[in-house]
């Protein structure tokens, strides 16, 4: 968990010189490594100690640890090819744990997540082999909407699924799953592909998670709600935009389309989900606070600011927006921390 917080500071700082704020360069690659350090450093340290540790078995930590200090040696400019090894070893570790639970589990819900997983692996090996970033970065994206995905689909399994459910779920998935194999030989078609499905898996998890019924709840029930249903509006959002302008190599409909994804919705469900996460991980009792509430607000406000700012041109609205951001997810941090 430690290794996973300090690769997220360096990817935070990253972002923020990637945006123009004139701050100290720790070191001459940091910028550019922003999005490997978040997707492969950071989310794939910490998704892979939370199975780790739902499974309790000692080998499973393998994972976690390789991606860790991957992700740490690239955050410091260590090495340029150690680091980037480890972390693609660390994604083959995550595969591998999860081709042993589907041997003694056949679920539809697993096979989701383990397809997330070997959507790490392939956008690591692309790194690797110096594809440049933005022609798969998707499959990075894949890693943490399959995952998410698959989560809520197994929430799902206790409550009785209608036909229509199950296959809008299988369509939406296999849309989503075509989008990135063509990537490299068709990139728009690919990019646009995977831009409807995840119109379709937003308005599916819109329609059929049980977020939905558990938002009339109270406390942290209806806390985790509001975190899930407010991340899968960004998810439409992002798929919105893949759809509308195709393959962008870089600039601010880029970069509206993957931080509406990677802060919009993965850092909704990770606000949701801290709570709990971390106490199973860490071995603490986090007590929820009404004022949780603030930082989700922030970061939801900041966003729309930066990407308002990206769409219409304004560098100011992208680059203030872009530091909330930051300070949201350090707030939210801060406020678990004191518990």
């Amino acid at each position: 968990m430690l290794l996973a917080l300090v690769i997220l500071t360096a990817a935070a700082w990253a972002g923020l010189l990637r945006l123009g704020w004139a701050w100290p360069v720790l070191q001459p690659t940091l910028p550019v490594s922003h999005g490997p350090l978040m997707v492969a450093g950071f989310f794939g340290t910490l998704i892979a100690l939370e199975r780790a540790v739902a499974l309790g078995k000692t080998w499973t930590y393998g994972s976690p640890l390789l991606s860790g200090i991957g992700g740490l040696l690239v955050a410091f400019g260590l090495d340029e090819q150690v680091g980037p090894v480890l972390m693609t070893v660390g994604s083959a570790w995550f595969v591998l744990i999860f081709a042993t639970i589907l041997h003694k589990h056949r679920t539809g819900y697993l096979l989701v997540m383990a397809l997330g997983a070997v959507a790490l692996l392939v956008g690591n090996l692309l790194w690797l082999f110096g594809i440049p970033v933005f022609q798969f970065v998707l499959w990075w994206a894949g890693f943490l909407i399959l995952t998410i995905a698959g989560e809520r689909l197994e929430l799902r399994r206790m409550a009785r699924q209608s036909k229509f459910s199950r296959v809008a779920f299988a369509f939406a998935t296999t849309i989503f799953l075509a989008g990135l194999v063509i990537l490299l030989p068709a990139w728009d078609l690919g990019v646009r592909l995977a831009g409807t499905a995840m119109i379709l898996l937003g308005l599916w998890l819109l329609r059929f998670d049980i977020a939905r019924r558990t938002i009339k709840q109270t406390g942290l029930t209806r806390f985790i709600a509001v975190c899930l249903l407010s991340g899968y509006v960004w998810l439409l959002v992002s798929g919105s935009i893949a759809l509308i302008y195709g393959a962008v190599p870089a600039g601010p409909v880029y970069d509206a389309m993957l931080h509406a994804i990677f802060l919009g919705f993965v850092f909704s469900m990770i606000f949701g989900h801290a709570p709990i996460i971390f106490p199973a991980v860490l071995g603490i009792a986090i007590e929820y606070k009404p004022y949780f509430y603030f930082p989700l607000i922030l970061l939801h406000v900041s966003l729309v600011v930066r990407i308002g700012g990206e769409l219409l041109g304004s560098s100011p609205a992208r680059q203030w927006g872009g530091l909330f951001n930051v300070i949201a997810v350090i707030l939210y941090l801060g406020m678990l921390a004191l518990r």
